[in-house]
C-alpha cells in the first residue's frame, strides 16, 4: 500500500523544476522570474509548490525567486538518516542557490524554514542580503511534540511507523493539518491540489519530517546567542493570530534578538500569511530590497 501511495504521489505531483547536483546530493529547485535573487524555504512537512499558488507568482514579476526543496522534503532526498540539521540545510541550500548564480540572495523562510532562514544568516553571512523570518520558529517553546512525529522518529519502530501511516490514515492527518495550520483563515480554494498532499505522506517524508521536528528545539537554543551577530537588514512577518507558532514567543522575542529588525505583525491572521495575506508579505519584500539597495 505505502508502495502505490508513493508511485501515485509521483504521478499525480512530479516535480516542477531542475535537479541540482550539489555536492553529491539532489536538491529539486524550481525558478520563476527576472531581477533581484530571493530564494524562499518552505516550512515543516511541506514542498515548494506551498509557494507557486500566490505568494511565489507575484514576486517574481519584478524579483528572480527561488524555491528550493528541503532535504526528506518534495524531491530533494534527505541528506542525514538522524534527520537534517538546520545548519546542514542551510548550508545545502545555500550551496544549491550559488549553484544558480545567487551570491547574496535575500532569504525568506517560512516556519521551520526561517529557522534555516536564519541559520543561513549566522553560518553563511558572506552569501545573504536580506532576511525575511515569516511565521518563524526562533526561540524554544514548551509544548510537546505530537504523538505521530514521537513514534515516527523512534529508533527500531519508526521506520516501520511511517510505513504504517503512509499507508493507512496519514492523508487523514494530513487533511486535518491543513485546517489547523490556516486557523483562524480558510484553507484557499484548490490548495490541496496545488500543495501536493500526496508527497508529504511518503514513509520517507513523513521520518524525515518527524526526525526534523524532534531535533530543532533544541538547535534554535544553539542559534539564540548569535542572532546578535546578524547584521543583513531583517524583516519579520507574523500574524497576530498565529496559533501554530505563537507571535508572542517567537517574532516578539526575535525582534529584540537581531540588532535593526522589524517586525510587522499582521493583525487577525494565522501561520500561513504568504497566502492569507499575500500583499502584506509582498510588501515586505519590497521594503526589505530597500534596505538592502541602501546598505549596497
Amino acid at each position: 500500500m505505502a508502495q502505490r501511495r508513493i508511485k501515485f504521489a509521483h504521478r499525480s505531483t512530479p516535480p516542477i523544476g531542475q535537479f541540482l547536483d550539489v555536492n553529491g546530493h539532489r536538491v529539486h529547485a524550481y525558478v520563476m522570474g527576472q531581477g533581484p535573487d530571493l530564494v524562499i524555504i518552505h516550512g515543516s512537512n511541506a514542498n515548494v509548490r506551498d509557494m507557486t499558488m500566490s505568494i511565489a507568482p507575484a514576486l517574481s514579476e519584478r524579483y528572480r525567486v527561488i524555491l528550493l526543496d528541503r532535504p526528506g522534503h518534495g524531491y530533494t532526498p534527505e541528506v542525514d538518516p538522524k534527520g537534517a540539521s538546520l545548519k546542514t540545510q542551510a548550508l545545502l541550500l545555500r550551496d544549491a542557490a550559488l549553484m544558480l548564480g545567487a551570491e547574496k540572495p535575500m532569504v525568506m523562510g517560512h516556519s521551520f524554514g526561517g529557522a534555516i532562514a536564519l541559520s543561513w544568516a549566522i553560518y553563511a553571512p558572506n552569501n545573504i542580503s536580506g532576511l525575511l523570518p515569516l511565521a518563524t520558529c526562533s526561540n524554544p517553546w514548551t509544548t510537546p511534540l505530537e504523538a505521530i512525529y514521537r513514534l515516527a522518529s523512534l529508533p527500531i519502530i519508526g521506520w516501520p511507523f511511517s510505513f504504517f501511516v503512509a499507508a493507512f490514515g496519514y492523508e487523514r492527518i494530513i487533511e486535518k493539518s491543513l485546517v489547523s495550520v490556516f486557523e483562524p483563515d480558510a484553507v484557499p480554494t484548490g490548495y490541496r491540489a496545488n500543495f501536493g498532499v500526496d508527497l508529504c505522506i511518503r514513509p520517507q517524508s513523513v521520518r524525515s519530517n518527524a526526525l526534523q521536528r524532534l531535533n530543532i528545539r533544541n538547535q534554535i537554543k544553539t542559534l539564540i546567542p548569535a542572532y546578535s551577530d546578524i547584521v543583513v537588514p531583517t524583516e519579520i512577518v507574523h500574524g497576530t493570530h498565529d496559533f501554530t507558532v505563537p507571535i508572542s514567543a517567537h517574532a516578539e522575542k526575535l525582534v529584540t534578538q537581531i540588532p535593526n529588525a522589524v517586525l510587522t505583525p499582521l493583525v487577525g491572521k494565522g501561520h500561513m500569511p504568504h497566502h492569507s495575506d499575500t500583499k502584506a508579505v509582498i510588501l515586505a519584500v519590497d521594503r526589505l530590497y530597500g534596505r538592502v539597495q541602501e546598505n549596497s
